[in-house]
């Protein structure tokens, strides 16, 4: 039998210049003698920011050992022949207590050619949002790369950016290419490639406590920019409680929604991938082998593919997001 479990991580906090309080005010996690927290990273195979095991006899090793280690046992063999001894897929919660900078993610070609890494598609979960929040994805209407630069260079680029308003529960799709911006008093769940590479378009002219403003990369940009509109930038579902609701499927990841009010069983024998749960709302406790590994709001728990079987048992109901490869 695999000697392994189900997984949980020790917490990477990251200050931002427009982080909060969020993380521990809401998602109930405690980041220190730090003065803000913009991001949690929870599952982590960024080179610079590897996640260590935080429960169970593998505890202390870190994500690349154990892909070293099980290889196919922990992701699955097709994911382990994609991505070798990468773990495939970053996830982290976001607050942001100011805009975030207007940016783009380079696709896999450009960020193989220019970084040597995978390119960032993400999708986010708006888990709270204070009253009048809003973000941008995407493009108002059309445009040339040259009808860009003349937005860009005369001050006028977010008179061409598609701005949403935002409630708890929405969903947003953001394939490599797309500018985007999280907004003011928005908690987020991201999940996304296993990459850290950001072009920053515009930051709103602010400077850090130095007094510096933060790098744009303007020239950069340019090439990964997705200049199309598109009719629909927030992703549309059927909210459905006690049975899976697809949010994202893409060549990246798939993610759905759990939201049970009862315990369930779940088999995931014909999937040659792992599983990772993100715990949004309410408490259950994950059973795999005779053993139970508790999750609470902002847990997240990643199943190796060894183990197809486990049931989420809960008393008082629970929305999870689950992801995986296909």
């Amino acid at each position: 039998m695999s000697p392994l479990y189900p997984l949980t991580f020790k917490t990477i906090f990251k200050d931002k210049i427009w982080g909060g309080q969020k993380i521990k005010t809401y998602l109930h996690k405690d980041f220190g003698a730090l003065p803000n927290c913009g991001e949690t990273w929870e599952i982590s195979g960024v080179k610079s920011d590897v996640s260590v095991v935080a429960n169970g006899e593998l505890a202390g090793q870190s994500l690349a050992e154990l892909l070293e280690k099980y290889k196919g046992d922990l992701v699955g063999e097709k994911v382990y022949a994609h991505f070798g001894n990468i773990f495939p897929l970053l996830v982290k919660f976001i607050d942001a207590n100011e805009d975030l900078s207007i940016q783009v993610h380079p696709d896999d070609e450009l960020a193989k050619k220019r970084h040597n890494s995978f390119g960032k598609t993400e999708m986010w979960y708006v888990i709270e949002a204070d009253p009048g929040s809003t973000l941008i994805a995407g493009f108002n209407k059309e445009l040339t790369e040259q009808e860009y630069l003349d937005k860009f260079n005369s001050g006028h680029l977010t008179d061409v950016l598609n701005k949403e308003d935002v409630k708890a529960g929405d969903v947003f799709f953001l394939p490599a290419g797309r500018v985007h911006t999280i907004g003011k008093g928005l908690l987020i769940a991201e999940i996304q490639q296993t990459s850290d590479i950001t072009y920053r378009i515009y930051d709103f002219d602010r400077v850090d406590d130095k007094g510096n403003k933060r790098e744009l990369h303007t020239e950069e940009a340019l090439a990964a920019i997705d200049y199309k509109h598109y009719p629909e930038y927030k992703t549309k579902y059927d909210s459905q409680k006690d049975e899976p609701v697809k949010l994202v499927s893409c060549p990246y990841f798939t993610t759905n929604l759990l939201e049970f009010t009862h315990s369930i069983a779940k088999d995931y024998t014909g999937l040659d991938s792992f599983v990772i749960y993100v715990c949004i709302e309410g408490v259950l406790t994950v059973k795999s082998n005779g053993k139970d590994y508790p999750v609470k709001m902002g847990d997240c728990i990643l199943l190796p593919k060894s183990l197809d079987k486990v049931e989420l048992v809960t008393s008082s109901g629970f929305k999870v997001l689950e992801s995986y490869i296909e």
